[in-house]
């Protein structure tokens, strides 16, 4: 009778067990939707106010920066320049620079240059008014150390010249002022690279640097890195470290960041601004730069559609007094191996073999240049909702709104009220 109590004991404990066991793995699953349900309960709805007479400044406009990716080693901006001269891009920003444009000849130790393939890409960037943004990557194989493009340089010194002409190419002979030259992109992904160990960016960036203040005849130029998947402390203290240590040039710091969360940028600011303060020599010099954003760093159906419309606008806003440059990737897709034409790429374009369309991105990055010279005071945005208003010389004023939510269920009715009018008639459009 005991030995059967026993059996019986532990049949029911077992059987606790197991149901607590069920428990957690349906409140695990279940978490999201709790999560939504609390994040939807204090969300803070929208009410809009826009003071017509006060004027906060100049609009920043970090958006009119574009980024592309590594899509076809025959792409050009040629085909969509007309569209793409039409956001006024500040900067255009370029990776795979030694791996898709053929620079690289010779022999290890003997190595010739031919810059022709990429000089086409970077008149292209001149013809839509913008400047080159150099992301120094990848390796061509023979320079690797292990044949692949995102393998370390078999030789560091060849490393080291390969910067230095590049730089007196786009800087000194194709006259470019004020080029960025950012050490290679994402090395954390691309490679596998670390802040220390037989893989170090650290020496990457160094012989780079090396490079870069070798360079003669050259005008204005930025260097700096590390170009990461997102910003990390780790990362920047040991490249402010170094750099400080070694007396290595450092003009800024990038980081790319892909996020639904609107406030993710401002705290990226203000962690990197925290970081940065504890290095004397950079405080208040260098500048801070996400050099890659967007909504999600992976294929996602969203690009081609509102959603990514509504968060490039939504973010762009966020950005406004925050950051100085956003690099948004990318501009235009490359060909599905399925052959459809919109298949969640991140361009702003469908590629050339589709007919190179403008997805609803573009039309958004459209809509936030057609808005005037002056930023004005905008007050009670919400939660989802993100507002922006300008006025231009004539008096006009525009304002934007953005209605972001990832999962597409929020919907408001937000009133706007214009304060400061003097009398007068008006039209409202």
């Amino acid at each position: 009778m005991a030995t059967r109590r026993k059996k019986l004991r532990l049949y029911f404990q077992s059987l606790l067990a197991l149901g607590l066991l069920l428990i957690v793995i349906a409140s695990v699953a279940q978490l999201q939707v709790v999560r939504d349900f609390f994040s939807q309960a204090s969300s803070i709805p929208a009410n809009v106010y826009v003071n017509t007479k006060a004027i906060l400044g100049p609009l920043p406009r970090p958006w009119r920066n574009l980024a592309q990716g590594g899509e076809s080693h025959a792409w050009r901006l040629a085909p969509i320049s007309n569209e793409v001269a039409q956001l006024h891009p500040n900067y255009i920003r370029l990776d795979h620079v030694y791996d898709f444009y053929d620079v690289v000849q010779g022999q290890p130790g003997n190595l010739t240059l031919d810059f022709s393939k990429l000089d086409l890409v970077l008149e292209d960037i001149r013809s839509v008014g913008a400047t080159p943004f150099l992301s120094l990557s990848y390796l061509p194989p023979m320079m690797s150390d292990d044949g692949n493009v995102t393998g370390k340089p078999n030789s560091y010194k060849d490393w080291q010249y390969l910067v230095q002409k590049t730089i007196e190419h786009v800087s000194g002979q194709k006259g470019f002022q004020d080029v960025y030259y950012e050490v290679w992109n994402e090395p954390d992904l691309f490679g596998g690279w670390k802040y220390y160990g037989s893989k170090n960016y650290l020496d990457l960036y160094a012989a780079a640097a090396r490079g870069a203040a070798a360079a003669n005849h050259t005008l204005a130029f930025k260097i700096g890195g590390p170009a990461t998947t997102g910003l990390y402390q780790n990362w920047i203290d040991a490249l402010l470290t170094y750099t400080s240590e070694n007396n290595l040039r450092l003009d800024f710091i990038s980081w790319h960041r892909y996020t639904y969360d609107l406030d993710q940028y401002r705290v990226d600011l203000a962690l990197a601004r925290t970081w940065v303060a504890a290095y004397p020599k950079y405080s208040g010099v260098l500048e801070f730069l996400i050099t890659e954003w967007g909504h999600n760093s992976e294929m996602d159906a969203g690009y081609d559609g509102r959603l990514g419309a509504a968060h490039t606008v939504a973010s762009a806003i966020t950005m406004v007094g925050t950051l100085e440059r956003g690099f948004i990737f990318e501009i235009q897709d490359g060909a599905s191996d399925t052959d459809q034409a919109y298949w969640g790429r991140w361009g702003l374009f469908t590629a050339s073999e589709h007919g190179a369309k403008p997805k609803p991105r573009y039309w958004a990055l459209r809509m936030l240049d057609s808005l005037g010279p002056q930023r004005l005071q905008v007050l009670g945005q919400g939660s989802q909702v993100k507002a922006l208003a300008t006025k231009d010389e004539a008096g006009k004023v525009q304002t934007i709104l953005a209605n972001f939510d990832p999962s597409g269920t929020n919907h408001e009715t937000v009133p706007i009220t214009f304060q400061a009018i003097d009398p007068g008639t008006f039209e409202l459009k």
